[in-house]
């Protein structure tokens, strides 16, 4: 038995909180620890806070194996590490506080347990400067313009008819450099009976 003397309607009830939608989100470091793993190695859990959205002031906690058997993993974390410096611009690190309070863009994926002994969570798959253009695909886009040659035919002016007569094939549609510049004049026997070749006579 324990006496607690505890109120319950002084404090809420706890929340089973969702794992974040996979994306990118605007976060800042807000603790950082180095913890041992079981096997003797040791890693350093950053704690993320989100900075704005419907996530606002939601945690995100990534974790790097900065000692570990497998060297692999060991280059992993650091390379993530240094992705992180970067981001904030702060490339010479002697204590993690020092990447505190800066604010970065991370990209998260869900993990799912395939054996559902625990609930889904995030992880952070990127780092990026707070500046940096990410494309997320929630951002909204320009529309993009329709080139001229695909507007539709009833949304184009309307070509000019070209006059009748003579002058309608050098006015028309015939292009330039089939116009005639010069055409030919009339013929000297316009309107005058042509006489038949010898073949044609009767």
């Amino acid at each position: 038995m324990a006496i607690l003397n505890f109120d319950a309607n002084q404090v809420p009830p706890e929340e089973q909180l969702e794992a974040l939608p996979a994306g990118w989100y605007n976060v800042q470091i807000v603790g950082s620890e180095i913890k041992p793993t079981a096997k003797g190695g040791a890693y350093l859990q950053l704690d993320l806070q989100v900075l704005d959205g419907p996530y606002a002031g939601r945690r995100i906690f990534d974790r790097l194996n900065i000692q570990n058997e497998n060297p692999t993993a060991v280059e992993i974390a650091y390379r993530r590490l240094s992705a992180y410096c970067h981001a904030v611009g702060v490339l010479k690190v002697e204590d993690s506080q020092q990447l505190h309070g800066i604010p970065l863009k991370v990209r998260v994926t869900v993990r799912t347990d395939p054996s559902g002994q625990y609930a889904p969570s995030n992880e952070v798959r990127a780092v990026k400067n707070i500046n940096e253009n990410v494309g997320d695909p929630s951002t909204p886009q320009a529309p993009a313009q329709t080139p001229p040659w695909q507007v539709p035919a009833q949304n184009q002016p309307a070509p000019q008819q070209a006059p009748a007569g003579p002058a309608a094939q050098v006015q028309g549609n015939t292009p330039p450099w089939l116009q005639q510049a010069n055409p030919p004049a009339a013929s000297q026997d316009q309107g005058k009976p042509t006489k038949a070749p010898p073949w044609a006579q009767g």
